[in-house]
This record gives structure tokens, C-alpha cells and sequence, in this order.
């Protein structure tokens, strides 16, 4: 064996753990072990918790390679897909940690719909919610976006100080967005966030995940039905044309509502507390946002921060649908892959320099955090319109923002799915 692939001779206990813990004190960087497997080569095996050994990808090029192949599949129902901890447990009849698995047109564990599908069926359902995230149409609301950021700052500075930035900004305001694009009662945020927290916890029991999604695939349920009778300027009310030409069900309506929901607010709201500490923590680097007004330079700061923290941590996960070449090494058909993009955009091949100092002068608009190929992130025009909007304004707003406690008793999600931290207390 060459040295980019572990040992012929290594027992599976021997493999590296995968997710790997991040070395303390470095709470920005990806764990020491994935940067070990990537000075190896791009391609390694590493052990899950349930005992199966998927090969690991951590450069940039394979990692584009491999998420654009249409031999790699995303569907979590297939044999051999490397599950996360939250939802093994599958049973053979198909089900997954979340409860009754879903119609073959509906697939995929946790309500999360299309994003754990193949096409032509992914693409046939993506379709029905690309046009509210399209470009154009997520400039249209910047003002409205603005309007909300100036006032969750103006009563944050007019509250008590010290305060938790997470829950004073960071959680309200993509909620307030998503809640609005999707047509959700911003009134029912609080039972939707506890709801989506467990969801993507960790350490979260398969009944405690599974009830949780139950809450919300109901609550989706119910309200895609008010919106059948009374229709609203919304994304759900959108879904419901579907829902009356027999292209979806209602609880399909849901699934994706419950997508939606989850992945507009937690990682958002994770991304601009954690980008707020990794500015505080890097003060020339904070100086460039708040001193700049120019767009290119506001925007070449949201690619750098979400190239250099990238929250989804615990990689994204696949299945070969037959033998593929990989930097030389054969991956079988039914063997599974990690493509953990957090180390791949720390690739100094790909990105020049040192790829682990945040320099937001950097051209990072290559990064994979969003993903790559047909999967790539939906939302993501909607992501960097309010990341954008976010450090172009809080930092000016509020120019003596600091930390209100010291690093070390920061509470990072190091147990979560999304990567961010439980509370940031800041004062001014």
C-alpha cells in the first residue's frame, strides 16, 4: 500500500475514530486527526461508532470529484451507507432512527426529504422550492433582512448588558427570515428551535430524535392544511399547487417544510455567533468589516469566514452505487464515504498561503461549504445575503462588541451535528 491509504495490515481498531475530537484550545480548526489523514493522502478508511470502516476524503480535488460523480449516491436507505451515530439503528425493513420510513417518493430519515435522495427524484422535488431561493428573489428582501437586523440590534443596545448574543441575535434573526419566506407564525419559533435542536444533536437517543421530528412533521402538517384552505404569498402556500396537481402529498409538503425550517435557522444562526467569536478572537481581521463599505469586501469576508470555520462538521456522507477510481485507489460498490469538507477547505492546494489563518482579504469563493455538485446547499443565496447584512452592520453598530467572558468557558457544540457554540456573552 502506498502511504494515502491506512495500512493492509491495520486491524479496524486500529482506524482512526471518525468524528475525531478538535485539539483543545482550537476551537476554529479541524480535529488533528483529519489533518494527519490529509498530509497521507485524500483518501483514507476511518471507524464510525457502529463499527463500520467508510473511506474518508480530505482534499479539496477528490472531495469535488467524488461529490459531482453520479456513481456516489446520497441515499441513506442503500446498504452501506455510513450512517451518523443519530440514526443508526435501522432496522431491515427500512426504517430509520426517526420512526416508519417514508414512501419511495418521499424518502429519507428525519423528514429531511430530498436532500438524502438520488435523482431524478431529488431533482424532481428540489424544483418545487428553487425559485423562493433564487438569487433575485433573496436580493428582494435584503431591505426587509436589514430592517430586522437594525432592530434586533437596537434592542440589544438597549437591554441589559452583559447579554448572550445567541440568543439576542443570532437564533432570531434567520428564524424571523425563514419563518417568513416559509409563511410559519414566528409566534411558534421557541417550539420549533427546541424541536430542531434535538433533531440534530449528537448525543440525542433515537426516540428522543424521533419524537422530536413527530412534533414538527405534525405542527408542518397542520399548518400546510391551513394553507390548502386560506393560500398566502409564502413558500408552503407555493407547495400546496403541487399538493393540487398530485405532484406531492401533504405530509411530502411537510417533510420538506420541516428541511426548511431546520436548515434556514440552526446554521445561520450558528455561523454568525461562531464568525462573531472567530472576528473577536482575530481583531485585525474584525477591523476590515467594520471599517470597509465597500460590497466586494463585505462579500469576500462572508467566503473566507464560512471557508475557515465550516460548521458542518461530521462531513458529508455517501454510498458507491459501483467501483470508482478515487487518486488511485478503488472504492467498491456498497463501501461508504466521507467527504469531510471542513479539513478540505483548510487544502493549501486549493487555497494558497496558510488555509488555517482567517484572512478575509482571501479569494475563498471556491470553498465547499455549501457542498458541491447537485446536492450543493439550496439556501445558500439566502445564507450570504444574511451573513452579509449581519457583519456589514453589526460591527459598525456596535464598534466596542467584545467578549464578555474568557474563551475557555465558551460552550461549543462539540456534541451537535452543526458546529457553533451554546451561548456567546458579549457586552460593548
Amino acid at each position: 500500500m502506498t502511504g494515502t491509504i491506512n495500512s493492509a495490515h491495520e486491524s479496524k481498531a486500529d482506524l482512526p475514530a471518525y468524528p475525531a475530537a478538535r485539539a483543545a484550545g482550537c476551537p476554529f480548526d479541524p480535529p488533528p486527526t483529519l489533518y494527519d489523514l490529509q498530509k497521507q493522502g485524500p483518501l483514507a478508511k476511518v471507524r464510525l461508532m457502529d463499527g463500520s470502516t467508510p473511506w474518508i476524503v480530505t482534499r479539496y480535488a477528490e472531495q469535488r470529484a467524488v461529490l459531482a460523480d453520479p456513481r456516489v449516491s446520497s441515499d441513506v436507505t442503500r446498504p452501506g451507507f455510513p450512517m451518523e451515530a443519530q440514526v443508526m439503528g435501522r432496522s431491515g425493513s427500512g426504517e430509520s432512527a426517526a420512526g416508519p420510513a417514508p414512501s419511495d417518493t418521499e424518502r429519507g430519515p428525519a423528514g429531511l426529504s430530498f436532500i438524502l435522495m438520488d435523482d431524478p427524484e431529488h431533482a424532481r422535488l428540489r424544483r418545487m422550492v428553487t425559485a423562493p431561493f433564487a438569487i433575485k428573489r433573496i436580493e428582494a428582501i435584503r431591505p426587509a433582512v436589514q430592517v430586522i437586523v437594525d432592530d434586533l440590534i437596537d434592542t440589544m443596545l438597549a437591554g441589559p448588558k452583559p447579554t448572550d448574543l445567541v440568543e439576542a441575535f443570532a437564533l432570531p434573526l434567520p428564524s424571523l427570515v425563514i419563518c417568513r419566506l416559509l409563511g410559519v407564525p414566528y409566534a411558534d419559533h421557541d417550539f420549533f428551535q427546541e424541536n430542531s435542536r434535538t433533531i440534530i444533536r449528537r448525543s440525542a437517543t433515537r426516540e428522543e430524535r424521533g419524537a422530536a421530528l413527530k412534533r414538527l412533521l405534525d405542527y408542518l402538517d397542520n399548518l400546510v392544511g391551513e394553507k390548502l384552505d386560506n393560500p398566502a404569498d409564502d413558500l408552503l402556500s407555493g407547495l400546496t399547487e403541487r399538493i393540487r396537481t398530485g405532484e406531492l402529498t401533504p405530509q411530502g409538503a411537510a417533510q420538506m417544510g420541516v428541511l426548511l425550517l431546520i436548515a434556514g435557522h440552526e446554521t445561520t444562526a450558528n455561523m454568525i455567533a461562531l464568525g462573531t467569536l472567530a472576528l473577536l478572537e482575530h481583531p485585525d481581521q474584525l477591523a476590515i468589516l467594520r471599517d470597509s463599505d465597500d460590497p466586494k469586501v463585505i462579500s469576500g469576508a462572508v467566503e473566507e469566514l464560512l471557508r475557515y470555520l465550516h460548521i458542518t462538521h461530521n462531513g458529508r456522507r455517501r454510498v458507491a452505487l459501483e467501483d470508482i477510481e478515487v487518486a488511485g485507489q478503488t472504492i467498491r460498490a456498497g463501501e461508504g464515504i466521507i467527504v469531510a469538507n471542513d479539513i478540505g477547505n483548510r487544502d493549501p492546494e486549493a487555497f494558497p498561503g496558510d488555509p488555517d489563518q482567517l484572512d478575509l482579504h482571501r479569494d475563498a469563493r471556491h470553498h465547499v461549504a455549501f457542498g458541491f455538485g447537485v446536492h450543493q446547499c439550496l439556501g445558500q443565496p439566502l445564507a450570504r445575503m444574511e451573513l452579509q447584512v449581519v457583519y456589514r452592520t453589526l460591527y459598525k453598530r456596535v464598534p466596542t462588541l467584545r467578549l464578555a467572558t474568557d474563551l475557555e468557558k465558551i460552550p461549543f457544540k462539540h456534541d451537535g451535528s452543526v458546529y457553533g457554540v451554546y451561548e456567546l456573552p458579549i457586552t460593548w
